[in-house]
């Protein structure tokens, strides 16, 4: 079901909603209102991420901007703007979230092609933008660092974890935020021996951004890894570390994307393992050692043959 609020269905339009809330908009809102009302069509052909940058935003005020207008979330929102603007057949809406590369009508083996072109494009265009000067700086940096603080919302949140769940393993006084509550106090009590780390693919994550400008303010060494080297969380970084730029075929919410993200920092965490190599060996043993008795043994694998005692 599309609407949640009493508006939807008594005639009203969107541009007639977005009207009549604009007076009590917050700026980042207003923002999303002159992108929608100056372009009506925005909403089907741009992802929430997309839509978000254009109108200098984070995703979550894109959801905040949708509820105000009485719709659940992003996706129904854009399935009403494609009613109102005769676009709302089942093509439309499978390409505005698909993409146009993939048909709901593609074979398994077409899909997993076309996938596998994508990530692979991914990996290739991070590899050729990234710097290794830059990286290795960094990799300095986090192994030398009081403290490591990393940030990242949705998706981006997912690798600040998986990041920082590596990093522990060897040894580095780690810390992943997602939260900007819990985020923002962390930044605030670091200091010039701390690394910050801030993980955006579009660099212009409202809460990413805020994060990573207090940790700055505080001296930290800041870190941004993102596709847009002239985005404000670039701005804010003493180094940037340059993803995939997205395309037709490679916007900013696909799993490719999180893929060129992952791929800077297991390089990152590569380059912080040799750096500390003895500590870092005897740590990943420990663990390794740790979780050992949890793990089920291959089906293959025979018990041992007990020793024969000698007589």
């Amino acid at each position: 079901m599309v609407p949640r609020t009493r508006d939807i269905g008594n005639g009203l339009t969107i541009a007639r909603r977005i009207a009549d809330r604009r007076r009590a908009m917050p700026a980042a809102m207003s923002r999303i209102a002159d992108v929608v009302t100056e372009h009506p069509a925005a909403p089907v052909e741009l992802t929430i991420t997309e839509l978000a940058h254009r109108a200098g935003t984070s995703a979550a005020t894109v959801t905040r901007f949708c509820r105000a207008l009485g719709f659940d979330g992003y996706t129904q929102f854009r399935v009403g703007v494609a009613s109102e603007i005769g676009r709302g057949d089942a093509d439309e809406s499978w390409q505005a979230d698909m993409g146009r590369e993939l048909s709901a009508s593609d074979e398994p083996g077409k899909v997993l092609h076309t996938l596998l072109n994508l990530h692979v494009e991914s990996l290739q265009s991070t590899a050729t933008r990234l710097d290794l000067d830059s990286v290795l700086r960094v990799a300095d940096a986090i192994t030398a660092a009081r403290h490591v603080d990393i940030y990242g919302v949705g998706g981006s949140g997912v690798m600040a974890r998986e990041f920082q769940g590596r990093l522990y393993r060897i040894g580095v006084n780690a810390h992943s935020w997602s939260d900007v509550h819990d985020g923002l106090t962390s930044a605030v009590l670091q200091d010039q021996s701390s690394v910050a780390v801030g993980i955006s693919s579009t660099g212009r994550t409202e809460e990413t951004v805020q994060m990573l400008s207090q940790a700055h303010s505080t001296g930290a060494f800041t870190v941004a890894i993102t596709h847009d080297i002239d985005s404000p969380l670039a701005g804010l970084a003493d180094v940037s570390l340059a993803t995939a730029e997205p395309t037709t075929y490679l916007r900013p919410d696909d799993l490719s994307v999180k893929h060129s993200q992952l791929l800077v920092l297991d390089l990152l965490y590569v380059l912080a393992a040799q750096q500390t190599f003895g500590v870092a060996s005897t740590r990943l043993a420990a663990s390794a050692m740790a979780v050992a008795p949890h793990r089920r043994a291959p089906r293959s694998a025979k018990p041992a043959p007990a020793p024969q005692e000698n007589r």
